[in-house]
């Protein structure tokens, strides 16, 4: 069968080839849709969005936990050649506006749980209907309405919409989230998408014998292009994860073979795994896990490193996957990970090393937004730590005279909605998208990513710093540590704001018998401060003198996804912390 030219033709191969299969599910099974069911959906909901008046071109927005409705209504829409597009949960009302507004949306499809959010913000924008997914709501169309056969235009022809979109057609948007300033809508193509995918899949080799899991935000373009399209170019099944806080035991319940995730989620499953082996009562079976964790990390460095693994470790490392690696990642529901990826922002690589030495090869990818998500990779089996890996197929990279990254090929996004003077701005004449981060490339074409561009410390005395590298080591060297915001521009030394891990907090309030596990009381507590103290002092043996970290602080506070201080993804709003925070970084340089 040729390759597609549109996610259309693209789900319409899959639905025909994969008939039978589990497309959609929900942990549990209690939803469970064939890819046969899928496409007999996505046909009568195209017909009621027709019906409603969507037509090619037209916007339709979704605000909606992960959750099979999702999948239904994204890709009926698309099949009129609508562009779809997902909003994050967690937006204030006024912020939703915002983007319904700038994107020109006439539909709205959203779940009960969010239908008054979104009836507030649809005042002053084109939105002229609001469906809702599982309930009946006052002022919205229920979605088994909008389903059923009832008056729909006889003129409509299903299959003559889908075989009309173009390949430069606009697919979706992804709004950036931002540190600072209204998101930009990125629009990506058919075309874009395509490029995405199967350069992607020319590594990952996922197909319809494969399971993901999504669960991150579906409009991060991390879960629009790993979970939501991957699923319908390749036939992989998928499994709808509506709290991403349940995410680890989720993961027992599908058994992925292919697994993406941010730092964050990694650094918990390292956590939780040196959590456990520290509450377990049996010193045994406590030093047992410990030796096959070492025996593991012996192999892993030589592994990461691309040397030779020396013939004893070898066999220490293969007797302690077969007594307890084995059955560790079983417990972790990763024993069946063919591919695992981490990006979105930098990863410790002590926690490389330990995923790894568990058996879980964690390959850093990088990518934004405006790359339709992934541009470099670390190929399984050559994987180079402290890289984001080489060029996917068909990406061409350079650095510009500053060191920033620019990157060219059909991944490069078509621009940002409604907006020429930023797209122009980001996308040279040459057609270089300007990423604004700052890298180096070696000889064998390694990307190693210094830092953002515009966040780069540079301390009183002139010195380049990356905040980011300062907090992965502290990450590393501490379990406790749930955030930490290095600081140090335009001042003599650098000083950090940590927010505790709450899991990691909450098993040590437990082994330590505190029985005030506020916030503000385990910041104050003098054993997790001497902890922390000792992350912080592990942490600055890694680093370079003038990199280390003098004073630091613990924040009474607990930090979500989607604040003030952090993006959906969980990335630091460094500019909001700096100006929330000022009272505490100037008593930190006042000491």
């Amino acid at each position: 069968m040729t390759r597609p030219t549109t996610m259309c033709e693209a789900f319409q191969q899959t639905a025909a080839r994969n008939a039978d299969r589990i497309a959609l599910r929900t942990p549990g099974g209690a939803t469970e849709l064939t890819w046969r069911q899928y496409a007999d959906r996505v046909r009568a909901i195209a017909g009621g969005l027709a019906g409603l008046g969507v037509r090619a071109g037209d916007t339709v927005a979704i605000m909606m936990t992960n959750r099979p409705e999702f999948h239904l209504v994204d890709v009926a829409a698309m099949h009129l050649g609508a562009t779809c597009f997902s909003i994050y949960n967690t937006l204030p009302a006024e912020q939703v506006g915002y983007l319904l507004r700038n994107s020109g949306s006439r539909v709205v499809a959203v779940e009960q749980q969010f239908a008054a959010k979104v009836l507030t913000a649809t005042a002053d924008t084109k939105v002229e209907r609001v469906v809702c997914v599982d309930g009946d709501v006052v002022g919205t169309l229920p979605l088994a309405e909008l389903e059923s056969p009832g008056d729909r235009d006889p003129d409509f022809d299903f299959d003559a919409a889908w075989r009309a979109v173009r390949p430069d057609d606009v697919l979706t948007l992804i709004y950036t989230s931002g540190t600072t300033g209204n998101p930009k809508g990125v629009e990506l193509t058919h075309c874009n998408m395509l490029a995405e995918l199967y350069a992607g899949n020319a590594v990952l080799q996922v197909g319809p014998q494969d399971r993901i899991v999504s669960y991150l935000p579906h409009a991060h373009a991390a879960d629009r292009w790993g979970s939501h399209y991957a699923s319908l170019a390749f036939g992989v099944q998928l499994t709808c994860v509506a709290d991403h806080r349940t995410i680890l035991a989720a993961l027992t319940d599908a058994r992925p073979t292919a697994f993406g995730a941010v730092p964050q989620i990694w650094y918990k499953i390292q956590t939780g795994i040196e959590t456990r082996i520290a509450e377990e009562k049996s010193p045994v079976k406590r030093r047992l896990a410990s030796w096959a964790i070492g025996a593991g990390r012996r192999v892993s460095k030589n592994t990461l490193l691309g040397q030779p693994v020396p013939p004893l470790a070898a066999v220490q490392h293969r007797l302690a996957d077969r007594l307890v690696l084995s059955k560790l990642r079983g417990a972790l529901g990763l024993d069946q990970v063919r591919a695992a990826i981490t990006g979105a922002a930098p990863i410790a690589p002590d926690t490389l090393e330990f995923m790894t030495a568990i058996g879980v090869t964690v390959c850093e990818c990088w990518g934004m937004s405006e790359l339709t998500s992934m541009a470099t990779l670390n190929r399984p089996g050559a994987v180079r730590i402290g890289t984001v890996g080489t060029a996917m197929d068909g990406v061409e990279l350079k650095l510009a005279d500053d060191g920033e990254l620019l990157a060219r090929g059909d991944i490069v996004m078509k621009g940002y909605r409604n907006e020429p003077e930023k797209t122009a701005e980001a996308i040279d004449a040459d057609g270089w998208m300007h990423s604004g981060d700052i890298a180096t490339i070696d000889d064998e074409g390694y990307v190693r990513i210094v830092d953002r561009k515009k966040e780069l410390i540079i301390n009183a005395a002139g010195k380049n710093m990356s905040p980011a590298n300062i907090e992965s080591m502290v990450h590393a060297a501490g379990a406790l540590v749930g955030n930490v915001v290095a600081i140090g521009d335009n001042r003599p030394y650098n000083v950090a704001l940590i927010v505790l891990d709450p899991d990691a907090t909450a098993s040590y309030a437990k082994q330590h018998g505190l029985a005030d596990v506020s916030p503000a009381a385990l910041a104050a507590d003098a054993g997790i401060h001497a902890a922390i103290a000792a992350s912080v002092e592990a942490a600055n043996a890694r680093l370079a003198r003038v990199e280390q970290i003098k004073k630091f602080t613990i924040l009474p506070d607990a930090w979500e996804p989607g604040t003030d201080v952090l993006t959906p993804t969980m990335k630091l709003r460094r500019k909001p912390i700096a100006e929330r925070y000022a009272a505490e970084i100037e008593a930190l340089y006042a000491r």
